[in-house]
């Protein structure tokens, strides 16, 4: 980390702090709202949520800022889950005794849907002082910091990962300290990243693309755990794609006979019937299985598209398989999975920056 960039950043924001002290104030006041809420929820309380107050502990997430229907989010995570696991598994997250980087890799390999901005989000409102807030804006303050091997995706982020980045963390709230700022944690390292954002030049365009490592071009090379992690993390990002294009988007759904696909988008059109557009993630495994499950899933008329997801070693051995299969060769289309990284990253900026606006009321 550039400890001398990092110093002067902190000298402009306190000096920010100092001459307008009456909005940082109230800032900071919503701010110790904020985490007052989340920690009233011990692990009793938290245990006995009903879907109501499961649904308005997660809307209050800046993470869920990027869809304007949260109520669909928290329905999906219950269907995904069940409402009683999904509570004892954030109740572990946030409570259990065990290491931080523990309860981080149990949650994130047990639980389905809820991703690592949410997760640490309520980690730093719980525990402000050993826990950190990692999202788009905490990568884009950190990398411009001059801060190694920052994890782009999420399947990179393990508890290990997310260990030594409250570490970083930690580091940065202790040089705020030194500084002059004595009450400084982890979450106001959130807020000093947040607030230098505005005036850093390198932080101002947080919406742009950033550059950084491709992700592996080899999946099938990877370990199993990774390999597990990618296939699931652009499954679902698939599906939130769909959903952000105004389709109905699903995982592990059955559409034929012996046919589970990875994820479908499907639209309604009027009243002449449904549209399916079916999406295979590749990553290790049968590439015959997947064109097996491709055809079986043709066998359902409303099926109007089919697409092999891979990297583009894979897709290519995919379309050399498929040369073949006259039922699908001319039919199969292919997206390499780097670019849905990419087209997921750049939706989300676009719905967070456009549900900011507030166009629409919360719950419509």
């Amino acid at each position: 980390m550039n400890k001398e960039l990092l110093r002067k950043h902190i000298a402009d924001y306190l000096a920010e702090r100092k001459a307008n002290r009456a909005r940082f104030d109230a800032d900071l006041e919503e701010r110790k709202e904020r985490a007052a809420y989340y920690q009233s929820w011990t692990p009793e309380r938290l245990q006995h949520m009903s879907g109501e107050e499961f649904a308005e502990y997660l809307s209050k997430l800046w993470a869920m800022r990027i869809w304007g229907n949260k109520q669909y989010v928290v329905d999906k995570l219950i269907a995904d889950n069940g409402l009683p696991n999904l509570l004892k598994h954030l109740s572990d997250l946030i409570w259990s005794v065990l290491p931080l980087d523990q309860r981080w890799e149990t949650f994130r390999k047990t639980v389905k849907g809820v991703v690592p901005a949410m997760m640490s989000e309520i980690l730093c409102h719980v525990h402000p002082t050993t826990c950190m807030l990692w999202n788009r804006r905490a990568y884009v303050g950190l990398n411009y910091l001059g801060v190694p091997d920052l994890p782009r995706y999420n399947y990179q982020l393990t508890g290990r990962k997310y260990q030594d980045l409250c570490n970083t963390a930690g580091d940065i709230a202790k040089e705020m300290q030194a500084l002059g700022d004595d009450d400084a944690n982890l979450f106001t390292v959130d807020y000093f990243i947040w607030g230098e954002s505005q005036v850093a030049e390198n932080l101002t365009d947080i919406y742009k693309p950033i550059p950084a490592p491709a992700p592996p071009p080899h999946v099938d090379t990877v370990d199993a755990v990774t390999s597990d992690f990618i296939h699931d993390e652009v499954r679902d990002k698939i599906a939130d794609i769909g959903t952000w294009l105004g389709f109905q988007a699903d995982t592990e759904k059955k559409v034929a006979g012996g046919a589970v696909v990875d994820a479908i988008w499907e639209a309604t059109i009027g009243n002449m019937g449904r549209v399916i557009y079916i999406f295979e993630v590749q990553t290790k495994g049968s590439i015959d299985g997947l064109i097996l499950n491709l055809l079986r899933s043709l066998n359902n008329p409303a099926v109007q598209g089919v697409v092999a997801v891979s990297d583009t070693t894979q897709l290519e051995k995919i379309k050399s398989e498929v040369a073949t299969v006259p039922n699908l060769k001319d039919k199969l289309k292919y997206w390499n999975y780097s670019q849905v990284l990419e087209v997921h990253e750049a939706l989300e900026s676009v719905n967070e920056a456009i549900n900011s606006l507030g166009l629409v009321p919360e719950g419509f």
